[in-house]
């Protein structure tokens, strides 16, 4: 993975963008969408960046870009049509820590731009590592009609109740469950039942846990979409070995992990609601089935 996604919160985050042409353009666009502090610097500007100016949306100063004005800002994007000028502002910015993006130009980038999908709080962004833009674009566009807008609203409507489901459900793991069943049941609408999805939610939340398993030879790419959701819902990760590459894609990251249990130590867990997946070889995996009737046996095309 050669560029790393990361989300920069853009309260009080100082922008500078050298150039005021279409380019430039298409970057404002989406830079104004942000709450970032935006400095336009060009001697000759469009119609569309003098209104981002006009609205007091930007700070414009309609003039030739100097070394001095690489320096005091947290990301700095390069859109002039001289590219020798930006390569040498680009080389100027990382001398001195910032982090600059020279446009359609990837050996003077410390960062790139992905293509965006915005559904308020649900931001989706897509990189081909500058490889592949037209077909990163293609994904979006898929990704666009399959993202209702109803995700917007909905996600104000979350965020306005995580403090009451944190003074009401103190437990991290209770909270989780909550959250999951609420999705589960109201999707990706935001409607008249919402509100009555999450108040319902508060009383079905499960108390018992989840055992599944996997024999560590099956191929992870053969099993079934149905247990995609289970591998990302995971508090615990028991294997005798370490996991390979493509399982640990699959499973959520931040769920714990370590070796074998004993089988009271899988029966106490489950008992308290965790979540598990037991990773073993053929034997281990038979003698756990028979001895927890419950446990869901992952396997190529079934649970």
């Amino acid at each position: 993975m050669q560029y790393f996604p990361l989300f920069i919160d853009t309260v009080n985050l100082n922008v500078l963008l050298v150039g005021a042409g279409d380019v430039a353009s298409r970057k404002l666009a989406l830079l104004t969408r942000t709450e970032a502090n935006i400095h336009v610097i060009a001697p000759e500007v469009n119609t569309e960046v003098q209104a981002y100016a006009d609205k007091g949306r930007i700070l414009l100063s309609q003039r030739s870009v100097v070394q001095a004005d690489i320096q005091n800002y947290d990301l700095i994007y390069l859109a002039t049509a001289d590219d020798k000028l930006n390569s040498e502002l680009a080389t100027l910015a990382t001398e001195r820590g910032i982090w600059v993006n020279a446009v359609d130009n990837p050996a003077f980038c410390r960062f790139i731009t992905p293509s965006i999908v915005d559904r308020g709080r649900l931001v989706v962004a897509i990189s081909t590592a500058g490889a592949a833009p037209v077909f990163a674009r293609t994904i979006r566009s898929r990704l666009e009609t399959s993202l209702p807008q109803s995700l917007k609203p909905l996600f104000d409507f979350v965020a306005d109740k995580r403090i009451e489901v944190q003074q009401r459900l103190t437990k991290t793991a209770t909270r989780r469950l909550f959250w999951e069943r609420f999705f589960d049941t109201n999707g990706d609408r935001f409607d008249a039942r919402t509100l009555e999805h999450y108040q319902n939610a508060f009383n079905h939340i499960v108390s018992r846990g989840e055992i599944l398993l996997l024999d560590e030879a099956t191929p992870v790419e053969l099993l079934p979409l149905a247990a995609m959701p289970l591998l990302q819902r995971l508090d615990w990760i028991y294997s005798q070995e370490s996991l390979t590459n493509e399982l640990s894609e699959f499973v959520r990251r931040d769920a714990n992990r370590g070796g074998l249990p004993t089988l009271s130590e899988i029966s106490h867990e489950y008992e308290q609601g965790t979540r598990m997946l037991i990773v073993a070889d053929t034997q281990k995996i038979n003698q756990l089935k028979a001895h927890f009737p419950v446990a869901k046996h992952l396997r190529p095309g079934a649970i």
